[in-house]
């Protein structure tokens, strides 16, 4: 037997034809769904990058294994703790990963025969070379069982598709640098602004239409379709796609200007939090099945234990998705537990009517500290109503409360720890920017100047 498990990173749930969305970004990916099982409402209990991971790969969330933070030097997994490769190698698979999460955390790296790093410590991966380097490796173990992970970077920023992919997108007799149009301004005037400029914005040139950068984003993902199709195509080749369990997940998602984040994976809403989910296991499990039911990362590893007739251990946060797969349950989880601690400090609850986000830390956004939307009649989250539902948000809060205390057992808050001892992650990350220019976070978050110290920034540069 063969498991692929495969992170496409910055893939947003509702932009793929699968989850109803009319553009052409996802042929491929949509026609693996129909020949196996996609989970309409799989969330990220953690976001981003490096908690994401971490559930993924130790089937618990973030206040179990006390890894909350995306980039905190205390952030630590301990070695006892169960982490999926390295349980399938002792059961005789065959361990690979065409990964850089290294880079991120040792911990990443714990359990392969094979770690082959695409490129560097950059993150901006062209998926090409996932694949360049993905097959000779599936084609040298091929007759092996083998567990594989491969991460695709592609839907992240900065958005850099090929260029054919793009017409597809964006109107060819549109101009992206039109100075007549102002949608970009409230994205170059953001207090994110000096981490973007970086690492985002000076990449494309000075786009004045908030519309490329969306049509961008969705080229990435078409391009990442026909990555797909050319690696499963490649299975298919060698004869193993048949024996090959095949996962597809999105760490988080990407929100493309809602809620004041621009081109980013932050805030616990669905546009971050819902993530792809798509399992193909061919004779295995039915095909064109759908499952409603709110589904976690943490969920994966012990699908996967429970598929290979390997003991789930009693700690877990994630349960097992076959028996949702094959129709012997119809309940899963009431609520989703949410988590972030990068941009911003916050935890949240989802239930397929409501959601309640209390934020601790709002870093370079605005943010109330309570926040509680109504799914059902508010499905983009638009509408705060934790006012006029007082009753509801308490409800929620006080579960919320009591699942961090079940989880704590008395022990320091990570969130806390990490809040106390070295600040929000990326805020550090604008303060080391603003300070290569003379400029203190206060200076930048305080002043409604702003616009004139970005162009102090700008020159500068």
């Amino acid at each position: 037997m063969k498991i692929i498990m495969i992170s496409l990173d910055t893939l947003r749930a509702n932009r793929l034809g699968s989850y109803g969305y009319q553009k052409a970004t996802s042929p491929y990916l949509d026609q693996i769904a129909k020949e196996g099982v996609l989970f309409e409402n799989a969330f990220a209990s953690d976001i981003p990058t490096e908690v994401a991971h971490t559930s993924i790969f130790t089937g618990k969330v973030g206040l179990t294994t006390g890894v909350v933070a995306h980039g905190a030097n205390l952030s630590y997994l301990p070695k006892e703790t169960t982490f999926l490769p390295e349980i399938l190698r002792q059961k005789g698979f065959l361990t690979g990963a065409v990964d850089n999460l290294y880079h991120l955390k040792e911990w990443f790296a714990r359990g392969y025969k094979y770690y082959i790093n695409p490129k560097g410590n950059t993150r901006w991966i062209d998926g090409q070379t996932i694949n360049d380097l993905a097959k000779p490796w599936i084609k040298d173990h091929k007759d092996e069982d083998f567990f594989l992970f491969l991460h695709y970077w592609d839907p992240h920023t900065p958005y850099l598709p090929p260029k054919e992919y793009i017409p597809e997108f964006y109107d060819e007799n549109k101009d992206p640098y039109d100075p007549n149009n102002k949608s970009m301004e409230a994205a170059y005037n953001h207090r994110a602004y000096p981490f973007f400029k970086y690492h985002h914005y000076d990449l494309l040139g000075s786009v004045t239409d908030a519309e490329y950068l969306n049509s961008l984003y969705d080229a990435e993902i078409r391009y990442l379709d026909d990555l797909l199709k050319d690696l499963d195509q490649y299975l298919d080749k060698q004869g193993i796609k048949e024996e090959t369990m095949l996962i597809l997940f999105g760490d988080h998602g990407e929100s493309l200007t809602e809620h004041e984040i621009y081109w980013d994976h932050c805030g616990l809403y669905d546009q971050t939090v819902h993530v792809p989910l798509i399992i193909r296991w061919p004779n295995k499990i039915p095909e064109q099945k759908r499952i409603s039911e709110l589904v976690q990362h943490a969920d994966i590893l012990p699908t996967i234990f429970e598929a290979l007739g390997i003991d789930i251990p009693s700690d877990l946060d994630g349960i097992s998705l076959l028996p949702l797969i094959h129709g012997e349950k119809t309940s899963h989880h009431e609520q989703i537990y949410l988590s972030e601690c990068a941009w911003q400090a916050s935890r949240g609850i989802r239930t397929k009517d409501y959601k309640f986000i209390r934020t601790v830390d709002s870093g370079p956004f605005i943010r109330p500290p309570h926040e509680l939307y109504d799914l059902k009649n508010d499905p983009e989250e638009l509408y705060n109503v934790a006012s006029e539902f007082p009753e509801i948000a308490r409800n929620l809060e006080s579960r919320l409360d009591h699942w961090v205390d079940s989880k704590l057992k008395g022990r320091e808050d990570p969130m806390v720890t990490v809040l106390r001892e070295e600040s929000l992650p990326f805020k550090r990350r604008i303060k080391k920017v603003l300070e290569e220019f003379g400029l203190t976070w206060e200076e930048w978050n305080e002043n409604p100047q702003r616009k004139l110290l970005k162009e102090k920034v700008i020159k500068a540069t």
